[in-house]
């Protein structure tokens, strides 16, 4: 059972798609600035998008595995489908309101004086950076399916 679960390739790209986006993040962070912050490996939002690259990671590998055509696919397509959705819209909608509350915040502080806390404003994703992300993750499985084959095999 445990054998099992260390050698489960698709969990394994799943991770590994997530690792790789978050350090593309610090990567590109640290050349742009020219400093490390470790943060972001656990930010959400940027280039590319972590959760559609560890959901594209993972719904290739159940295809690799499965077949393309088997209802487990399907079901991943599904969640790969509403986690792309989910980044693009509802998280960048809320980061959009994050920013405007910040800025009325501050508004307020002005004329009052209390110390606002500030929200995260960075949250979802353009559809490029989701785009990439599921392009990336993709990537990853057919790698890591090309590398480890026997436990591609494995049922």
């Amino acid at each position: 059972m445990f054998h099992d679960f260390i050698h489960n390739i698709t969990l394994w790209a799943a991770v590994a798609g997530w690792l790789a986006a978050q350090f593309i993040k610090l990567a590109t962070y640290a050349i742009r600035e020219r400093k490390f912050d470790y943060g972001f490996l656990f930010r959400l939002g940027g280039m590319p998008s972590s959760h559609s690259s560890s959901a594209a990671a993972c719904a290739m590998s159940v295809g690799l595995r499965t077949g393309f055509g088997s209802p487990v696919f399907s079901v991943a397509l599904g969640m790969l489908a509403l986690i792309m959705i989910d980044a693009q819209s509802v998280r960048r909608a809320a980061g959009q309101q994050a920013r405007l509350l910040n800025q009325m915040a501050e508004e307020f502080y002005r004329h009052h004086k209390f110390s606002p806390e500030k929200l995260v404003e960075f949250l979802g994703h353009t559809r490029m950076e989701v785009l990439l992300g599921a392009l990336l993750g993709i990537a990853i499985a057919l790698l890591m399916h090309g590398y480890f084959p026997e436990w591609a095999a494995q049922p």
